[in-house]
């Protein structure tokens, strides 16, 4: 770096004519480097191959229901539509106490802070200064040979011209940063709340599981014992006996991973809402507590990418690349400073800033590289490279989100048909049984038709319940996939440059 000092100012028509100069520099320039534009949102007015149908569902299933599908926007507090209290109240808790979330607003804060540290090179650097020195010069040198005190106090003063727009890109490049956290959060808020959700469903999936299980270990345990009772009189044969013993057991040992699952979910659910899994929760209830959407809000295409956190994040670090190369090109231009110092310096300090002792100077300072090895423009090359990286990483976040709406759209559609499918094999499931018990206590069928019966129903039950909570879960993960509330940061535009 070459350092050219510009010849002392000495009298006030030099200082203004100095001034004049640096203003009419600084009013000349113009930040170098790439400005930021917003990406323009893909062209296309669906999520998949086909239109999306108005609704689905049916509205004579048990437990279902029929979707419709409107344009709007998801609204903030989306699990509201399930009309639980305790989902709510669940969620809410959530929010509240989770400690990512509190992690990830300690850095946001983080970031608007050293946002506003940015900021503060736009404007002049004042520091003042007093000391003492206590000296003896050397009578070969011309001094006295005696010893004698020097008091001063100043103040100094230096701005740097923001000539080339490296402290406007270092400023933006700090509130890319600030925005960045704020759709981190945001992102982490969403997902927090999307995943108490499903748990919440799946809570209660698993339970009614479990319960429909034990129906069947109780029906199959009053069957175990009579054909014990037929077999002791020789009725029944050992095979019937044995059959029975063993649907019996798979259907006990079918209980255990189910309430694994249940336990491993009240626990997950604990630790979600910020709790220990000691702590417990209540309960949430079967999944009668929880209404289906009736009415689902789409969001168009088009607005997509605003909406959802995870897009926002890849624009924002988009935005920072583009500084990155805009701070990267400013170094390659020359940095001039304007410094000037006011104050005074005497042999007593009841003699500061009197007559004849007053200090002043002004300067301007011009610093241009020449020769760095070529590592600023490897650098300038680097981040022009990182903001390729970025460009590409936000179409990739796009794909991603468009397929990800997509994957939940069609598999509301398909839940939809896999609940009324699985509503029907219950219903004649349940019917079924009904007719082989009866027959079965005038001896017109078997012991295996029974079981299999019996087995038909517990499968087809099973289904039914899966069904009925993969529709609440797969429209929770639309709203989320949506990009659920919206929420825009706060305005962080940068203060005019002085």
């Amino acid at each position: 770096m070459n350092q050219v000092p510009l010849t002392r100012l000495r009298n006030d028509t030099a200082v203004r004519a100095g001034l004049g100069a640096a203003c009419l520099l600084a009013l000349a320039g113009c930040a170098v480097g790439p400005v930021y534009r917003t990406p323009a949102p893909p062209k296309t007015d669906r999520f998949g191959p086909s239109a999306l149908p108005a609704s689905v569902g049916s509205a004579e299933v048990p437990g279902g229901g029929t979707q419709r599908f409107l344009p709007g926007p998801v609204p903030e507090a989306w699990w509201t539509a399930f009309g639980s209290p305790e989902l709510d109240r669940r969620i809410q808790a959530a929010l509240a106490h989770s400690p990512s979330l509190d992690a990830a607003r300690a850095s946001l804060r983080r970031s608007e802070e050293l946002l506003r540290a940015a900021r503060g090179a736009w404007f002049p650097a004042a520091t003042a200064g007093a000391g003492v020195t206590r000296a003896k010069q050397s009578l070969d040198a011309g001094g006295s040979g005696t010893p004698f005190t020097l008091y001063n106090a100043s103040v100094n003063v230096s701005y740097t011209l923001d000539l080339f727009g490296g402290i406007r890109h270092q400023v933006e490049l700090q509130r890319a940063e600030v925005d960045a956290q704020h759709w981190l959060l945001e992102g982490a808020s969403l997902s927090l709340a999307a995943n108490v959700a499903t748990a919440t469903f799946q809570e209660a999936s698993l339970q009614e599981q479990i319960q429909a299980t034990e129906k069947v270990v109780t029906l199959l345990q009053e069957q175990s014992d009579l054909a014990e009772k037929q077999f002791a009189i020789g009725i029944k044969s050992q095979v019937d006996l044995l059959a029975i013993h063993a649907q019996l057991a798979s259907a006990q040992a079918a209980l255990a991973p189910l309430r694994l699952a249940l336990a491993s979910v009240r626990n997950q659910l604990a630790v979600l809402l910020g709790r220990l899994p000691s702590e417990g929760l209540p309960a949430g209830g079967s999944l009668d507590a929880y209404r289906l959407p009736g009415e689902v809000p789409i969001t168009l295409p088009s607005d997509v990418v605003r909406r959802r956190p995870d897009v926002r994040l890849a624009e924002t670090q988009l935005q920072a690349a583009t500084a990155q190369v805009g701070l990267a090109t400013a170094d390659l231009f020359p940095h001039i400073t304007l410094g000037g110092a006011y104050g005074s310096s005497a042999s007593e300090t009841g003699r500061l800033f009197k007559d004849g002792t007053t200090t002043w100077s002004l300067g301007l300072n011009l610093l241009q590289p020449i020769f760095q090895g070529g590592s600023l423009r490897a650098r300038k090359r680097a981040a022009e490279a990182g903001l390729d990286a970025a460009s590409a990483s936000y179409r990739a976040s796009v794909l991603n989100a468009f397929q990800n709406v997509s994957d939940t759209l069609n598999a509301l559609q398909f839940d939809a048909d896999e609940l009324e499918a699985q509503s029907k094999a219950e219903a004649a499931a349940a019917k079924s049984l009904e007719i082989v018990k009866a027959e079965f206590r005038i001896g017109s069928v078997s012991y295996l038709q029974l079981l299999d019966a019996t087995r038909q129903w517990q499968l087809a039950r099973l289904g039914y319940i899966r069904a009925r909570a993969a529709r609440l879960s797969d429209t929770a993960a639309l709203y989320a996939a949506l990009g659920g509330g919206w929420r825009e940061p706060p305005s962080r535009t940068p203060q005019p440059a002085p």
